[in-house]
């Protein structure tokens, strides 16, 4: 048969393969039986080739497919990252090799009235260390240690400090001596990594104690300062102004920082600079300020306190704390801001050359950098009495020329005695001043007027309302902020039933009376109670009177110069309200307050013509004492405000002294003795160099 596997071809692979089978088959060469199933075989399961037509073809399809689109998705992506995505892909790698940098610009000046430097440049040579080069030779730590003397311990402090840029050397040594500077040239070798730079800091021509709180000072910046000034180039090596004038016109004295672009190694060592942007100087402040007077009034200032501080009262028998205080000279016409100083005060020089942690704290135990003259809230006692008066001569509750008779004890009619008032009040030592009129009450500062004037007003609210004492106050500005162009400045407060209400809610403890009585409307009228200002409201105050009733905002500034000294913005007087003054009112109230000086009834008459060295027939000085109670076995604050000279008054001077004593002995003299400077060094006309058509501008912060 064909189909047997006998009839395969015998030299084929299954012939060979089932040959040895079939010599061992027992029944080879016998006949099947009918039943016997027919043997199958691998090639009786498989077509022969010549029964499949080969098809090589679809194989190469298949592969070649796969390969195409394996190629197809390499374009693609590549089409990405070439074309759509390129922008991107360069800036990654850019970025694994090139790192930006920022180049500090040279701050601008702080000058006086004159154009003369109260803040000025400095160039400085400074000690600096590439970390990757410290990294790679530990050594040279130990070498810089040795000949600068810092210790090791400060060294590596310095390079892992994080305000300090990663990619730029790290400074180690400020101001270095030249033997150093010169050592380290000279012996390059051994210190490699070193760099000695030029720098620029501040200094002081004046010191660096006048006027410390109204430049202030210059810090690195800090992570929260960062974020509130987003895309203004601040890094974090960056200074910043912190306080004073630096802060306020940071804008404009810290410049344009410069760029640099440096091109690093996978270590991140520099291999390159390229791209480099130089800095642009920082433009200079102008100031309303006078240097001469300005150092006067911070001598005056902490002279007078250090001598309360060891002197003992002569009507209390204590010896007064005074813990702080604060004078301010201004110009009533204006506004403008001619010298401000307080005390307890730090010397700017010590940002300069570095200030320890242990000294930093003391200085704000202390109070060093609070600015008292607008930080400050103190009681005024007597010279709220201003406040008092006009309100008494707007309203026509009494008429200047009234006569009262002052016994030296109020008693309130009908008095119910309250849970904080008695129903008597006492003049000081219960002196009694007799028959008095307004301006008579003003110039020995009798409280008894203004007892009467408390109680007629409490008693008759229906006519002139529940606070128009107090609204005559905010017309003065004494519940306001002034705007004045320095940071942080804070609000005083005049005591009322809304005041006492709010001052409960936030702290129930010290403030646990909520109801307002007759006596407490008596003691508002001359400035005790829960009224607290600070001096540089009082003084706008003062100085609105002095004018005639035009309230201008505090001045420090006056103008912007650019590097080149040309004049690019110039501040004009700011106009925050009026008060109604006419002649009718003002000239009783003024007639009191020349009265406080040029009377020797006056309180402020003997102290006056102790420290002044000039007739007052020719320079009239007007002012008002003020002796404010504290705590009891505390002493009373000190307050003295003058103006003059009459009759068109130029300057408005105010001296505070907490817990200073009475105002005719510890703030009066410095008001006095500022006077005198005044009278001998008048205040020069400001000089703002080449003087240009610019407009006029708000304050930075001022306009916002």
């Amino acid at each position: 048969m064909r189909n047997s596997w006998r009839d395969r071809p015998t030299g084929s692979f299954f012939s060979r393969l089932w040959r040895p089978w079939v010599s061992l088959n027992p029944f080879r060469g016998r006949g099947r039986s009918i039943n016997e199933p027919k043997p199958v075989g691998i090639r009786d399961l498989m077509a022969s080739p010549e029964e499949v037509a080969a098809r090589p073809e679809r194989r190469w399809l298949v592969i070649g497919g796969f390969f195409l689109l394996l190629f197809v998705a390499l374009i693609v992506r590549l089409f990405f990252l070439q074309v759509v995505e390129y922008r991107v892909s360069v800036a990654a790698v850019e970025a694994n090799s090139l790192r930006p940098t920022t180049i500090p610009a040279t701050r601008g000046m702080i000058l006086d009235r004159l154009g003369h430097p109260l803040a000025a440049n400095v160039t400085t040579t400074e000690i600096q260390l590439s970390r990757a080069e410290a990294a790679l030779h530990p050594t040279i730590k130990g070498s810089l240690a040795s000949l600068t003397g810092l210790s090791v311990h400060q060294i590596n402090a310095d390079l892992a400090n994080p305000q300090y840029d990663p990619y730029q050397p790290a400074p180690i040594l400020a101001n270095a001596p030249a033997r150093d500077v010169e050592f380290i040239k000279l012996h390059p070798g051994e210190f490699p990594g070193v760099s000695v730079l030029n720098v620029s800091t501040r200094t002081y021509p004046n010191g660096g104690l006048t006027g410390a709180q109204v430049l202030g000072y210059v810090g690195p910046i800090t992570g929260a300062e960062i974020a509130a000034h987003p895309n203004q180039g601040y890094q974090t090596n960056s200074l910043i102004g912190k306080t004073g004038i630096e802060s306020y016109y940071e804008q404009y004295l810290r410049g344009t920082p410069g760029t640099s672009t440096l091109e690093v190694n996978a270590y991140n060592q520099i291999l390159n600079a390229f791209k480099t942007t130089q800095p642009t100087v920082g433009d200079s402040v102008v100031l309303n300020i006078d240097t001469g007077l300005q150092v006067a009034l911070d001598n005056y200032l902490s002279t007078q306190i250090l001598f309360d501080r060891s002197h003992v009262d002569p009507t209390s028998g204590i010896v007064p704390k005074a813990p702080n205080g604060a004078a301010i000279v201004m110009d009533p016409n204006t506004g403008a801001v001619l010298a401000m100083a307080s005390y307890p005060s730090y010397n700017l020089n010590s940002f300069v050359r570095g200030l320890s942690n242990a000294t930093y704290a003391q200085l704000i135990r202390q109070g060093a950098f609070n600015n008292f003259a607008i930080q400050g809230i103190y009681t005024p006692g007597s010279t709220f009495k201003l406040i008092t008066a006009t309100t008494e001569l707007q309203t026509g509750i009494m008429s200047a020329t009234h006569i009262i008779n002052d016994t030296g004890v109020f008693t309130v009619p009908g008095c119910l005695k309250g849970p904080n008032h008695g129903c008597s009040f006492h003049d000081d030592d219960n002196s009694a001043a007799g028959l008095i009129d307004l301006h008579t009450a003003i110039t020995v500062s009798s409280d008894y007027y203004f007892y009467n004037l408390g109680y007629l007003f409490w008693t008759h609210t229906k006519r002139y309302g529940l606070t128009p004492i107090q609204n005559v106050a905010a017309n003065y500005g004494l519940t306001q902020l002034t705007n004045i162009d320095l940071p942080n400045e804070v609000a005083g407060r005049v005591d009322s039933p809304q005041v006492r209400k709010e001052l409960h809610a936030l702290n129930p403890k010290a403030f646990p009376t909520v109801s307002w009585y007759t006596g407490d409307n008596i003691e508002m009228a001359f400035g005790q109670g829960t009224t607290a200002v600070t001096p540089i409201a009082l003084a706008d105050a003062y100085a609105t009177f002095a004018n005639g009733g035009t309230r201008y905002a505090p001045e420090v500034a006056a103008g912007i110069l650019n590097p080149h000294g040309k004049v690019i913005i110039r501040y004009r007087p700011r106009v925050l309200g009026h008060v109604n003054l006419p002649p009718s009112i003002r000239n009783p109230i003024l007639q009191g307050f020349v009265g406080v000086v040029n009377n020797p009834a006056g309180t402020a008459y003997i102290p006056f013509h102790n420290y002044i060295n000039f007739s007052m027939a020719n320079f009239t000085i007007a002012g008002k004492t003020g002796t404010a109670s504290n705590a009891p076995k505390l002493e009373p604050n000190s307050l003295f405000v003058g103006f003059g000279p009459v009759p068109h008054p130029k300057y408005v001077v105010i001296c505070v002294i907490a817990e200073g004593g009475y105002g005719s002995d510890a703030a009066a003299p410095v008001v006095a003795k500022a006077f005198d400077y005044l009278h001998a060094n008048p205040v020069p006309p400001l000089h703002l160099g080449a003087q240009l058509t610019v407009p006029t501008a708000h304050h930075p912060k001022a306009s916002g």
